[in-house]
This record gives structure tokens, sequence and C-alpha cells, in this order.
């Protein structure tokens, strides 16, 4: 698949609603990709994903979409429960794979599949894609070029009210079910931050925090606070709520250095930087179909045109994070 003029045929197992707009059409208009086939449990429902997206083919069961002779590639789109399973079989049968995230329910769920990438020789990417979103990539220009001194800390606070905005919506809600989610809406939403964080900043020397049910709303956390420290003595402090009220809501992360600071929202499209005393805003615009600018890099990554966007061990690095963060056990 190494070859320029080669053109990746994806398919998508779990072709929910996070993949109607956030990441589906990107394989469809991403340079040397394609999405050839679909799968859903639901046979109506894949039917009607493929009719209105004009994909070729769909299934109804992912062992038949794995077992198409056309599928180079493969997206799983599932709630976190099933990415194990689904990512090792497609390992196993030499098909490379990019997994949504949060990576697995947990920690040891992640090394198992990095593991499995190992054991099969095979490509596994995790869809941590704010990481090649423009705001993003400017922000770690920032950080990168010197301006802001050497940094000192980063605050991330993260307050939602108990229906939280921004998250694509679905008939059952399995983010609130930790067996299918891992955990509640900081399992959905905090891999996005830690990520870029990992992607920063490099692997955390020191992880400690905890997990709280304020609200009773649901059995999983809907508090999380967490702290890491960083090398160069860089701290973090992180606080998410998903219990707050509507007029209290919040998401916002300052990043402090020696000459100056960062501040932006993780959910949002615009940054503000300070250099000595100098304010200036910088607005953005989001791609049409957030997850396009990383499914370009994956395709070329999977093509061997590129390195890995996002790999495996990355994404267990950000799930020690989170199991530390709401088990309380430090790191």
């Amino acid at each position: 698949m190494a070859a320029a003029s080669k053109i990746l045929n994806w398919g998508i197992i779990g072709c929910g609603d996070v993949t109607e707009i956030k990441s589906g059409p990107g394989f469809q208009k991403a340079d040397r990709s394609a999405l050839v086939a679909v799968m859903r449990r639901d046979a109506a429902k894949a039917a009607d994903y493929a009719q209105r997206h004009g994909v070729p083919k769909w299934y109804s069961d992912a062992d038949e979409l794995l077992n198409d002779a056309e599928v180079d590639a493969i997206y799983i789109a599932t709630p976190p429960g099933s990415h194990e399973s689904y990512t090792i079989k497609a390992l196993s049968m030499g098909k490379p794979v990019y997994v949504e995230k949060p990576m697995a329910l947990n920690m040891a769920s992640c090394v198992r599949m990095a593991n499995a990438a190992k054991q099969f020789d095979t490509k596994l990417v995790v869809a941590h894609y704010r990481r090649a979103v423009p705001m993003f990539v400017a922000i770690k220009e920032w950080l990168e070029c010197g301006a802001l001194g050497d940094i000192r800390t980063v605050q991330l606070t993260m307050l939602m009210a108990p229906n939280v905005e921004g998250v694509a919506k679905t008939e059952t809600n399995w983010r609130t079910n930790p067996k299918l989610s891992g955990g509640g809406y900081f399992h959905d939403l905090a891999p996005h931050q830690l990520d870029l964080m990992l992607h920063w900043f490099g692997v955390p020397e020191i992880i400690n925090g905890f997990g709280v049910n304020q609200s009773g709303l649901y059995t999983a956390d809907d508090a999380v606070a967490g702290q890491l420290l960083f090398s160069n003595n860089i701290v973090f402090s992180g606080t998410w709520c998903f219990g707050v009220g509507p007029g209290t809501v919040k998401d916002w992360c300052q990043i402090t250095g020696s000459k100056g600071s960062i501040g932006f929202p993780f959910f949002g499209k615009e940054i503000i930087v300070n250099v000595e005393g100098n304010e200036a805003r910088f607005p953005f615009e989001h791609p049409a179909h957030i997850q396009q600018p990383m499914i370009e890099k994956v395709t070329a990554y999977f093509l061997g045109d590129g390195g890995n966007p996002c790999p495996a061990v990355e994404g267990v690095e950000v799930m020690r994070m989170m199991d530390v963060f709401t088990a309380g056990e430090p790191v």
C-alpha cells in the first residue's frame, strides 16, 4: 500500500452519530481515501447511513465487514466497551486500525491492544484528532517558539451542566454507563484534553487525583480532579465537574510561562496570547469535518508515507492518567 497512487479503502464499524459529520465524510474527502463500507448492528440504520452518505456497501455484522476483501483499513467508532475486541480482531487479520477515543475502558485494555499491534505487526492509531486541528497546531507552535518563556503551570477547568452541550446525542446515553464508556462525561471529553498535554509536554513524571459522584444522576464519577508533573517541573492542575448550573459553565485552559500565557477553550474557536503584557486574540474556524486533518495523516501513515500521528503507546498513557485521576492512586 505504499504506492503514491494507491487509494486506501476504509470500512467503519459503528456508524453512529459521531460519524455523521465529525468523521465519516472526512474519509470520503481526505486525500487518497475512500469510504467503501459501513457496519451497524441495526441493519436498517446501517442501510440508511450508507444511502445518505453514498457508501457502496453496508453490513449489520462486523465480521462480514472485516472479511470484505475490498476493505483495507478499519475505523472503529463504537462505544469504548467494544474497542478492544474489534481492534484486536482487525489487527489479527492484518488490517490497520484507527480507533476512537477513549482508546478503551481502561489502561489494561489499551495495553492489550498495543501489544496486539506489535504481535500482528499491523498499524494502530488512536483518534486523538485535535492534534491535527489548526487551532491546536497553532497553540503547539506558540509553546515551542519560546515567546511564552519557560512553561510554569497549566490550569484546566471544565464545568458543565448535567446535560452536556457539544456531545454527540445518541438514543441511549452510553457515555454515563461505565460498562460501555469506562466512566462518565470525563471519559468522553478528557481524552481530548489530556492527550494534548501529553502531545505538548511529554509523559508526566507524577500523576495523582480522584473522582467522585456528586449529583447522583448516574453511577459514574461526575467530578474529577487531577494533577500532573511534567519534566522541567511543569505543573498541571485539572478540574472537571458535570453537575453545575447553566450560569457557571466553563471550558478554559490557561498555560502560563515566564514571559507570558496562552488561554483557550478546548471546545471553542479562539486563543488569547499575552506576552509581556501585550494581549492578542486569534480566532479560528474548525474544519467542517473536524477529524479530516487527522484522517489525512492516518491515511498517509497506513499507506507508508508518514509517521504515526498518535501511536497506541500514547493512547495507553492518556488512559493511565484517566485511570489514576478517577481511582485516586498516585503514580
